[in-house]
């Protein structure tokens, strides 16, 4: 198999690499930030033809990555012919990419969840355009595609996301003095820094809530959320005639990479389709993997962890509201995690944001001018919470 892949100095991308090491696949192509010292190493070890850097490291780039061709654009790495082109993208970023690669009819596997939160239709419009394919690399969304296979989405109930809580899901009841070391402790997934942080305020969830509708083209009210602090069981289906049909396994994000490569040359071309799907080779041991203990499953607690119901409401209010869900959030987060704004601001940014956002049709132009809109409105309110807080009149 020759594979492409994006975002390939993340915690998706390098176990991304793992798998493609572990099965020897080709790498055909890498598009990474600005981690040169991981890139480097990769280039070395996997010999792309073609590698895609942040602009602003070009020049350092090309000095060091000698014998293959660098360039500053990852819509091109997107395109090239490959059997399955990976987006480990994280953010807003991934979008252009996963249009360029569906366009061009690349089989895509998908961990830029933003894709799907902020552009679904258009995405799915971009792959019947090109003829491309796509298939999902989260480990919720994997599940749920590997229910559905020989199944039709006409007779599911509901699709069943599972969570792990986060860290705070036992307490504490207050969560208005967690730090952001106290919030990065992930119970259960080694995961990156934001990912990490939305997880700590279930808003990770509540944007899978938004990729699962997207992705199989069923209503936010068939899609629900139960906490499973085990992470054992990672998505149900429960059909119209009340049976339940799950897919578990270890928490080893490899697994559902492994699955996403194996399923995406046959991946879905329109929402809720999936296609036979012939596995690959096991991984990284899990054949001997226990089937033990004690599962246990509850409803979240959308009072403690406001942003959840806020996903809901963005998905409810539709056309750029996720769009501005997910901007601010992001600027959210990023002031968590410097100090300059508490735990529970993150989803109170996040609310006031939805109650300014405009009702704008979607299109490409409008997710872009909500994204910047939010971004800056988002920043605003976080000045003025800091001026509150300090005792002074904003």
């Amino acid at each position: 198999m020759r594979l492409t892949l994006l975002g390939s100095t993340g915690s998706i991308g390098t176990q991304t690499l793992d798998v493609a090491r572990e099965r020897g696949y080709a790498v055909a192509a890498l598009a990474a930030g600005r981690n040169l010292d991981l890139l480097e190493a990769q280039v070395r070890e996997f010999r792309p033809e073609l590698v895609s850097v942040a602009p602003e490291v070009l020049h350092e780039a090309r000095a060091r990555l000698t014998g293959v061709k660098v360039i500053a654009d990852a819509c091109e790495v997107a395109a090239l012919s490959a059997d399955v082109t990976v987006n480990a993208m994280s953010g807003l970023i991934g979008l252009a990419p996963t249009r360029a690669a569906l366009e061009a009819g690349r089989s895509v596997a998908l961990a830029t969840k933003e894709a799907m939160v902020t552009a679904g239709l258009l995405i799915w419009e971009a792959a019947a355009a090109g003829g491309g394919r796509l298939v999902p690399i989260d480990s919720e969304h994997t599940g749920i595609y590997q229910c559905l296979v020989g199944e039709s989405v006409h007779d599911v109930a509901e699709l069943i996301l599972t969570a792990s809580g986060g860290p705070f899901r036992d307490g504490p009841a207050d969560l208005s003095f967690v730090t952001p070391a106290q919030a990065l402790k992930h119970p259960t997934w080694d995961m990156g820094r934001k990912i990490s942080i939305d997880s700590a305020t279930l808003l990770n969830k509540g944007l899978e809530v938004l990729e699962c509708a997207s992705l199989y083209g069923v209503p936010l009210s068939q899609v629900r959320v139960t906490v499973h602090p085990q992470s054992v069981v990672h998505a149900l289906i429960r059909f119209c005639d009340g049976s339940l049909k799950a897919n578990l396994g270890p928490t080893d994000m490899r697994l559902a990479i492994a699955y996403a490569l194996d399923a995406a040359p046959t991946g879905m071309q329109a929402p809720g389709q999936p296609g036979s799907v012939r596995r690959g080779p096991e991984v990284a041991g899990h054949l001997a993997w226990p089937l033990s203990g004690n599962w246990e499953f509850r409803a979240p607690d959308l009072k403690r962890f406001p942003a959840l119901a806020q996903a809901y409401r963005a998905g409810e209010l539709g056309g750029v509201a996720p769009a501005a869900l997910n901007a601010a959030d992001e600027v959210a987060v990023g002031a968590f995690l410097e100090g300059r704004l508490g735990f529970l601001g993150i989803a109170r940014v996040i609310e006031a944001v939805l109650d300014e956002v405009s009702q704008d049709t979607l299109s490409w132009e409008s997710i872009a001018s909500t994204d910047h809109w939010a971004r800056r409105r988002s920043e605003e309110l976080i000045s003025q919470a800091a001026v509150s807080q300090a005792g002074v009149n904003p």
